[in-house]
């Protein structure tokens, strides 16, 4: 470059790797960033945009009680590129944040385009280059020659669960008849379509569910499903009821047409600012395309459901975090080399974004030749999960979503009875005094 500032390479314009390539151009780091969608996509990519969301519209909880909520606001604090598009983005969700799938890659690709700090290299790239600084950010689904090469370098067996996507349906197919609009205890508006099943019905859905004809997905039967994602008629062969405990419990839901609570409802989501997609709330499947339809026709008002896509399933990879990474998400074997994403075993859009927000600054300051001015600790969500993934002592890692468990727990009188609600505002309160000291800082 002309202009003499460092370089970084960022290879995969995910939600970590265009987080990265963001918070590195804000502090003047030059970026080389390799995407290969327009030359090869994954099984489970279709868009060319970048950041795309492969599963769920949805980034999860809004309020700072909870702990993704908060990690948002960490982020948003910090000048999120990821955070700024979803809330740009946003649709109706109830309490959650979802939004629009494609008005939110296309704000990222645009962002990331027209930076002039950020080359964009449209090429598949086989192995990680073992000169100058680099942050891999190729996401889960990992695979060929360059899976291999990570393979290599971490000196690892591969590490994978599985995770799938759930179905879409067009809002004009939904029968309204027996559907009906409203959110869980009328929080947030009727901002989600319901599907409410009696008794009969529902055990009519469950049986029909557990036997139909799922695909075969290689070595599934073998490996790990992360619970968060689990494969709906995988929940219901866990027991008859479980479902009604999960995506299908009635509970603070209405029916109008009875004024009484269903035995199980199915809840839709807007998944398209235009209203015109929603997707079924936690039917994630792996059954085959025609039992998806036949089955999940039994659910009222879905009878003539027309699909904009149907649920699949894939196989992510991840890496044995705690052995081969640094808490700045750096190899321990080599240094100059991050690792972002659900790669490392964070598990979550949001969780995605943080690790590569801190793997960006990090590098970044690696290149400019800095100590960083700041480095986040237990007591913010970022820092956790960065410290979760580092953790030696793990003898058993599996990938995590945020949770307040991993946060450092509060002194004093926040022990004990408190209130969790209570609890995990002083957390939450205690986390943003904190990233408001490092955004000050990195402002700079």
């Amino acid at each position: 470059m002309s202009d003499n500032k460092p370089t970084v390479k960022v290879i995969g314009a995910g939600l970590a790797g265009c987080e990265a390539a963001h918070i590195l151009s804000r502090l003047g780091v030059h970026v080389d960033l390799y995407e290969m969608k327009s030359i090869r996509k994954s099984p489970a990519h279709h868009s060319d945009n970048y950041a795309e969301l492969v599963c769920s519209n949805s980034l999860r909880a809004g309020n700072i009680e909870n702990a993704v909520g908060l990690l948002k606001e960490e982020l948003r604090i910090m000048g999120s590129l990821i955070m700024e598009a979803a809330d740009k983005a946003q649709v109706p969700a109830g309490g959650a944040l979802a939004v629009d799938r494609d008005e939110f890659s296309g704000y990222i690709t645009n962002a990331i385009k027209t930076d002039p700090n950020i080359t964009i290299h449209e090429e598949e790239i086989n192995e990680v280059p073992r000169e100058g600084i680099v942050v891999v950010a190729t996401g889960p689904l990992t695979d060929g020659a360059l899976y291999d090469d990570i393979m290599s370098l971490t000196g690892d067996s591969d590490l994978h669960f599985f995770d799938a996507a759930a179905p879409i349906v067009t809002a004009d197919s939904i029968d309204m008849s027996t559907a009906f609009r409203a959110s869980r205890y009328g929080k947030g508006g009727d901002d989600y379509i319901n599907c409410p099943m009696n008794k009969d019905e529902y055990l009519a859905f469950y049986n029909a569910l557990i036997t139909a004809e799922r695909a075969d997905v290689k070595g599934f039967d073998r490996e790990i499903v992360f619970e968060g994602c689990m494969p709906i008629e995988t929940m219901a062969s866990r027991g008859e009821d479980t479902m009604r405990f999960g995506p299908l419990k009635p509970v603070g839901l209405i029916d109008p047409r009875t004024g009484e609570e269903p035995y199980a409802c199915l809840q839709l989501r807007q998944d398209d600012r235009a209203k015109s997609m929603y997707n079924l709330v936690g039917f994630q499947t792996r059954l085959k395309w025609p039992e998806q339809k036949r089955v999940f026709g039994m659910i009222p008002g879905l009878e003539k459901a027309e699909y904009y896509r149907m649920g699949v399933m894939h196989r992510n990879t991840y890496l044995n975090s705690p052995k081969v990474l640094n808490s700045d998400y750096s190899m321990r074997q080599y240094p100059d080399i991050f690792f972002a994403g659900q790669i490392t075993g964070v598990e979550g859009y949001i969780e995605s974004t943080a690790s590569g927000f801190l793997a960006g600054y990090y590098a970044a300051m690696k290149a400019l030749g800095v100590e960083p001015p700041f480095v986040p600790d237990s007591e913010t969500v970022m820092g956790s999960m960065a410290l979760y993934v580092s953790d030696e002592s793990i003898k058993k890692f599996v990938p995590m979503n945020a949770n307040f468990g991993i946060v450092a727990n509060m002194p004093g009188k926040f022990r004990g009875k408190t209130k969790k609600k209570d609890k995990n505002a002083a957390i939450a309160a205690r986390s943003i005094e904190k990233i408001c000291q490092f955004a000050d800082i990195i402002s700079k």
